[in-house]
């Protein structure tokens, strides 16, 4: 993101290899990430350490070349792959001299610029807030820096001094109108599950074109683009199957790896529209190197919201990126797409509606003309009656029914 004097940061990224993950497939989302947040990276540095120095994260020695590093370089930003202690933020930038934030505060900087909706909005500030108030110590009550930039968004940014209470207020007053939008949402949810209304859920990782494919299926007109955390609000339209049936298709927020529990717990209502769904679509880019990565991330998220259970269809997305992805096989749960063409978009409906629970089947049945009540209980049961034929044995219907229903017939 472009700063007050409309430059563009310049920086440097920062990280320890500890062998607990692969820090080269780490930093290089921590690129994209920054890339996303509007900064141009200078350099990457990844130490090798047996764990973190307590104090610097990487050891002052090195922290001392990398100021001289970053003087040659020209890069004004240190963006650590990591979340610092407000000690170690402060130690590093008196030995550097050079402004420092750490992966939590560059994906909150994101979500800030991202967030749309009043909700999003109130998402966002509840987790800086909960970030800040956790970090105020070992940093006074300094809570941000003169100059803007990335790391400076959102609320607070022109205030200098914000004690612990009232950071403490301004979180109670946020969760309390988070509590009544989750109210709210459930209240909708309610409605549509005694309305019959489906739902279907996309989700999947950041970037893997889950805005893409609510938009070629539905028109929905999201912003899609190749960044991170293209959207955060949830974005819900109607979507006709092969057999007839409609679902209220909902797009969700991205996942990403080592997401901050700040943002989980902060956006656990919109995440939830994936743990109400009857269904979930769950978007990989096959085309991605760590798609396998990605999708265990999206798998133990999807755990943790209760999701297990809830079926599943999983979506390869990006076919046309990947040499040879034709050879990859599908099966009932398993379909290959490319969400901007449109190619496989008929089996993926077809997946849909035969994995989508609820017990209908599409059918063609003679009703009697002593039976019509019949009728009325296919449409009141949730089904459809797409048309009618009247004959001498009755009236023939082309309808989609509910097991309950078809059992009295």
């Amino acid at each position: 993101m472009y700063d007050n004097e409309q430059t563009i940061s310049k920086a440097i990224l920062v990280t320890v290899d500890t062998g607990e993950f692969d820090a080269e497939v780490s930093v290089k989302e921590l690129r994209e990430l920054a890339r996303t947040a509007g900064a141009e990276t200078a350099g990457i540095v990844i130490q090798k350490r047996p764990s973190p120095d307590n104090a610097t994260y990487i050891g002052s020695g090195r922290l001392a070349e990398l100021k001289d590093e970053a003087q040659m370089l020209g890069a004004d930003l240190l963006i650590f792959d990591c979340e610092l202690t407000a000690n170690q933020t402060r130690s590093i930038e008196e030995i550097t001299d050079i402004r420092v934030i750490d992966r939590t505060t560059l994906i909150l900087d994101i979500f800030a610029m991202r967030a749309a909706s009043a909700e999003g909005r109130i998402q966002v500030e509840l987790a800086q807030q909960k970030y800040r108030l956790a970090h105020l110590a070992g940093k006074g009550v300094q809570l941000s820096r003169l100059g803007g930039g990335i790391g400076t968004r959102g609320p607070g940014e022109t205030k200098l001094e914000t004690d612990r209470r009232h950071i403490r207020t301004r979180i109670s007053q946020l969760e309390d109108d988070l509590e009544e939008i989750r109210r709210h949402r459930d209240l909708i949810r309610r409605r549509r599950k005694k309305d019959s209304v489906q739902t279907c859920a996309i989700v999947g990782y950041t970037n893997a074109g889950k805005s893409t494919l609510l938009n070629a299926l539905t028109g929905a007109g999201v912003l899609s683009e190749d960044k991170l955390f293209a959207t955060l609000d949830v974005t819900s339209r109607s979507l006709s199957l092969p057999d007839g049936r409609e679902v209220l298709l909902s797009d969700t927020v991205g996942l990403i790896r080592r997401l901050p529990h700040e943002l989980v717990n902060a956006f656990r209502s919109t995440l939830e529209e994936a743990a109400n769904a009857d269904i979930i679509v769950n978007v990989i880019d096959i085309s991605s190197e760590t798609a396998e990565e990605e999708q265990r991330v999206t798998n133990e998220l999807l755990t943790d919201l209760g999701c297990a259970d809830i079926p599943r269809v999983i979506v390869l997305n990006k076919c046309d990126k990947l040499p040879g992805a034709e050879n990859i096989p599908e099966d009932d749960t398993t379909v290959r797409i490319c969400a901007k063409t449109g190619e496989g978009f008929d089996r993926l409906l077809d997946k849909i509606a035969k994995n989508l629970p609820g017990g209908y089947r599409r059918m063609t049945l003679t009703i009697p003309y002593d039976k019509q009540g019949l009728i009325n209980a296919v449409i009141e049961d949730g089904g459809k009656v797409f048309s009618t034929d009247y004959t001498e044995d009755g009236a023939v219907i082309d309808c989609l029914i509910s097991d309950r229903v078809l059992s009295r017939i």
